[in-house]
């Protein structure tokens, strides 16, 4: 296994991070236990979560909140493992139907740290993340709330996800006006298919360290040999849809990860890693065989003429703003 810095802290974290979203929802507890045993085994130190995890998504369906972090909890619970990992969730998300229950500010900060450590059975996370910008609450609420848990010591780091470029910015400001280190990374959407964030975010996080950790990077399985594998299994209209609009592209991604050798999915995660702002990728394993598999994009190197034709079938937004669009 490789390890990288998170952003500018001293902090190592293997290159592939166990993302956990399926836990409880898709993948059952047992599955899910040997899953983290086997990422563990690999060498992957590194698992995200969130306190929404794990159930339906909804303020109106209670009963979903909290399983993954539960899940992970009665992981961490035997012996050893918890100072073994890197362990990271989120908060903003609505866990509940009351008004508070939901976003940043320090009531629902505090209550959802302590509600997540309890879940985990842990007394620290190590990175928590805020899952989305909060535009009603001010950064003094925010950075005041998020200093507390540290000077606790029940939270190390503090992240961000799904920021735009001037979010990130605004935070970092306020913290060194506080004399915070703020934040030290950003989870975003990020893949050969979705390049968005190389406007703004990426140019934002490399500019106040923080490591990019990026969510979907198979494009929820479109870069994962999507052709190949619908001729094996109906595609959900869904994928039908996506299909049909990139179908171009993945006869043409598709036939040049057949002449390199490796498959579709390995070349979309070794893109991701050949970026020095990436920090670690999010995989979300639905089996054991999946985490094994995943750990051949550590050994692929592209070449500056495979990356170029990467971005001949998956163009971006024309690099960075505003040299993207204007002089």
């Amino acid at each position: 296994m490789q390890y990288k810095h998170i952003g500018r802290t001293g902090l190592l974290v293997s290159r592939l991070a166990l993302g956990t979203m399926n836990f409880g929802m898709v993948t059952d507890e047992s599955t899910s236990f040997e899953i983290m045993d086997e990422a563990l085994e690999t060498g992957i130190n590194f698992i995200d979560t969130a306190d929404v995890y794990g159930g339906p998504q909804s303020p109106d369906m209670e009963q979903g909140y909290g399983i993954s972090e539960e899940i992970i909890g009665r992981w961490l619970a035997q012996s050893g493992r918890r100072e073994r990992i890197v362990l990271a969730t989120k908060v903003y998300q609505p866990m509940g139907t009351g008004s508070n229950d939901r976003h940043l500010s320090a009531y629902h900060i505090r209550k959802a740290c302590e509600d997540s450590l309890r879940r985990l059975q842990t007394d620290h996370i190590d990175l928590y993340q805020m899952h989305h910008i909060d535009r009603h609450t001010p950064w003094e609420e925010i950075w005041q709330a998020m200093e507390l848990l540290v000077q606790q010591g029940k939270v190390i780091y503090v992240g961000s996800s799904n920021f735009a470029g001037w979010d990130i910015a605004t935070a970092q400001c306020a913290a060194k006006g506080r004399h915070f280190m703020g934040l030290v990374s950003e989870q975003s959407l990020y893949n050969l298919n979705a390049r968005t964030i190389e406007l703004e975010v990426i140019p934002a996080c490399r500019h106040y360290g923080l490591g990019v950790i990026p969510w979907s990077p198979l494009g929820g399985g479109l870069l994962g040999g999507v052709l190949n594998a619908v001729e094996g299994r109906r595609a959900d209209s869904r994928m039908q849809q996506q299909i049909k609009q990139h179908l171009e592209q993945l006869k043409s991604y598709e036939a040049l990860c057949q002449e390199l050798g490796e498959s579709p999915a390995d070349v979309a995660l070794a893109w991701l890693l050949h970026n020095p702002a990436v920090t670690a990728p999010i995989i979300g394993p639905r089996t054991v065989e999946q985490i094994t598999g995943s750990l051949r994009v550590l050994e692929i190197s592209l070449s500056d003429e495979t990356l170029r034709r990467l971005d001949e079938i998956w163009p971006g937004p024309g690099g960075e703003a505003p040299k993207a669009y204007a002089w």
